[in-house]
C-alpha cells in the first residue's frame, strides 16, 4: 500500500518530538547530579589513634557473709471452721434475725433464727410428766422391796427367790426412770434446737431460708465461716525442706501480701509427717489466730516466709542481678565480665541471697545484666548500682 506525503510528514514530526523530550530529560538528570555533587558535605573526618573506652557497667560491691535463710511458699488463707448449719428439727421458720443475713459478723452463741416450737414444748411437758410417773413407780417399787425384806427378816425365813423380794419390779422401775429421763433430755434438746445459734464466731456467707418457710430435718439454714482462726497449708520441695530450722513445730512464720508487706505472723502447727500423694512434696500446716487474724481475709492468696538455717558463706545481691537463666554476672579483678550460676537460697522483695563461690570475699555484681554481655569482655565498673 502506498503512503501519502501527509502521513510521512506526521511520522517525522513525531520522531523529532520524541527525541526532543529524551534530550531534555538527559539534560535535567545531568543538572540534578551536578547540583547534588556540589552540595556534598566535604567536612574532613579526623582520625584518632585513641581506642574507644570500654562500656560502662553498673555494679554493686557485695561482701561474703552469713545469712539466715527464709524459705518462701504460697498458700491460700482458709478458715479453720466452715459449716452449713442445718435444721435439727422440722417446723416453720418464725423469725430470721439480722445476724443471719449474708455478710454479718456474729459471735459464738448469737441467735440467727427460730423455728416454731409449740410441738416440742408439748413433748417436753409429756416427758417431764412421764419422768415424774416413773419416779413414783420407782418409789413404790423400792417401798415394796423394803416391806418384803422386813417381812422375811421378822419371820426368820429366807426369801425363796428375787420375785418374793419384788426385785424384778424394782429393776423395771429403775429402767423406766432412766428411759423417761433420756426422753426428757431429748425433748429439751429438740426444744433448744428450735433456736438456731452460731456455734463459733465468724461471718455468715449465705442464707438459705426466709420467715414463714417450712423446713425439715437436714435442710440448710445458713453458712458460717470462722473469723478468729485461719489455716494455711504449704507444700515444699525436699531441697527447701532441708533448709528449714528443725524442729519446725511451734515456730513463727511471716505472712506477706502481694506487695511483700508483712500482714501477720503464723504459727507452725505441724509439718513433714508425710508427702503429698500427688506432688510428692512436704506438707507444712500453719494457723493464724487472735489479733494476727484481723489483717487476714479468708480466701486470700499470701506468701509465707518460713524460718530457715543460717548459711555461713552467702551473697546478698540485687534481685535484678539474676537473669532468667539463673546466671549472675560480675566484674573480676582485671575489669572483665564473668558469669556464674549460683544456688539461690531465697528472695526477699528486691534482694536475693545466693551461695557465695569460693575464691573471693568481695564481689562486684552487675546490677542489670544485658543480653550483649560476653565472658571476658573488658568493661568499666561503675560502683554503686546507679
Amino acid at each position: 500500500m502506498s503512503t501519502s506525503p501527509e502521513a510521512n510528514t506526521d511520522h517525522a514530526s513525531a520522531r523529532r518530538a520524541r527525541w526532543f523530550w529524551i534530550a531534555l530529560a538527559v539534560v535535567i538528570f545531568v543538572t540534578v547530579v551536578g547540583v547534588l555533587s556540589s552540595a556534598e558535605d566535604t567536612v574532613d573526618v579526623s582520625k584518632s589513634k585513641t581506642p574507644p573506652l570500654p562500656p560502662l557497667v553498673s555494679t554493686e560491691t557485695v561482701s561474703v557473709g552469713s545469712e539466715t535463710i527464709e524459705v518462701s511458699a504460697f498458700a491460700e488463707v482458709r478458715p479453720r471452721w466452715s459449716a452449713e448449719l442445718r435444721a435439727a428439727i422440722s417446723g416453720r421458720v418464725t423469725s430470721v434475725r439480722n445476724s443471719a443475713l449474708a455478710g454479718e459478723l456474729v459471735a459464738a452463741g448469737d441467735t440467727l433464727l427460730t423455728i416454731e416450737d409449740s410441738r416440742y414444748m408439748a413433748q417436753k411437758a409429756e416427758a417431764e410428766l412421764a419422768l415424774k410417773q416413773a419416779d413414783l413407780a420407782l418409789w413404790q417399787a423400792k417401798n415394796a422391796n423394803l416391806v418384803a425384806r422386813k417381812d422375811y427378816q421378822r419371820s426368820g425365813r429366807r426369801a425363796p427367790n428375787d420375785l418374793a423380794l419384788k426385785l424384778p419390779q424394782l429393776d423395771i422401775a429403775q429402767s423406766a426412770v432412766a428411759s423417761a429421763r433420756a426422753r426428757l433430755i431429748t425433748s429439751k434438746r429438740q426444744l433448744n434446737d428450735a433456736t438456731v445459734v452460731a456455734p463459733f464466731a465468724g461471718f455468715v456467707t449465705k442464707r438459705f431460708v426466709s420467715p414463714g418457710q417450712s423446713v425439715s430435718v437436714g435442710d440448710r439454714l445458713v453458712k458460717l465461716v470462722d473469723s478468729t482462726t485461719y489455716e494455711l497449708d504449704l507444700e515444699l520441695s525436699r531441697a527447701n525442706w532441708d533448709l528449714l530450722q528443725k524442729p519446725i513445730s511451734g515456730r513463727s512464720a511471716k505472712v506477706t501480701d502481694h506487695n511483700g508487706k508483712i500482714i501477720a505472723r503464723a504459727r507452725i502447727r505441724q509439718g513433714g509427717g508425710f508427702l503429698d500423694e500427688t506432688t510428692r512434696q512436704y506438707k507444712v500446716f500453719l494457723h493464724i489466730q487472735g489479733e494476727e487474724a484481723r489483717n487476714v481475709l479468708s480466701g486470700d492468696f499470701v506468701r509465707v516466709l518460713l524460718p530457715g538455717t543460717t548459711v555461713a558463706a552467702a551473697l546478698n545481691v540485687p534481685a535484678s542481678a539474676l537473669t532468667q537463666e539463673g546466671h549472675v554476672w560480675y566484674v573480676d579483678d582485671r575489669d572483665r565480665l564473668q558469669r556464674m550460676t549460683p544456688k539461690v537460697f531465697f528472695r526477699r522483695q528486691d534482694r536475693a541471697v545466693i551461695a557465695a563461690p569460693a575464691g573471693h570475699d568481695i564481689w562486684r555484681i552487675a546490677v542489670t545484666p544485658l543480653a550483649s554481655f560476653l565472658p571476658g569482655k573488658r568493661v568499666r565498673a561503675h560502683i554503686g548500682g546507679g
